[in-house]
């Protein structure tokens, strides 16, 4: 299970904020993070564009990127995470963007999923997974694989601001 009050915490450290753009999720990173006391420190809200439509209305995502690779795509999730941490002015963006089942999505199976974390100056940390299990533990899995990228960001940006 993920570390999100230890995220919380070096995001609180670095005097930064995180947004999420959900998908397949359906608000359960948020929900994660929420749970968290304190997490109003640094958590600001997000998007959850379930729909294709939202992820190009709501978050920019490009509506050729749309077209050409359907909404199940690395660079989708990519720019999802722009979208929301420009949305919600936050230091980073966090996105999930996939397929939970149980049919395939975009001609992707069950259990593919892209997650992508925003930074400052629009550095972009990616993870693709091929999750297997019902709906439910690939959502789970979703949510446990994003909060761990945003981790692996944050304590690799402490490294890069140490000196």
């Amino acid at each position: 299970m993920a570390d999100v009050a230890g995220v919380l915490r070096l995001l609180v450290a670095q005097g930064a904020t995180v947004a999420v753009a959900e998908s397949l999720t359906g608000g359960l990173i948020g929900a994660s993070i929420t749970s968290v006391s304190g997490a109003s420190q640094a958590f600001v809200g997000g998007v959850i564009s379930y729909a294709t439509d939202l992820k190009r209305e709501l978050l920019g995502v490009p509506g050729e990127l749309l077209r050409r690779e359907g909404a199940v795509h690395p660079d989708v999730a990519a720019a999802m995470a722009a979208g929301v941490a420009r949305v919600c002015g936050a230091t980073y963006g966090l996105a999930v963007t996939g397929v939970a089942g149980p049919e395939p999505q975009d001609g992707r199976p069950v259990g593919t999923v892209h997650a992508a974390v925003c930074g400052p100056g629009g550095r972009i940390s990616a993870r693709t997974l091929s999750l297997r299990g019902s709906r439910e533990r690939i959502r789970v899995e979703t949510v446990d694989e994003a909060v761990d990228l945003l981790a692996g960001v944050l304590k690799a940006n402490i490294g890069e601001h140490s000196g």
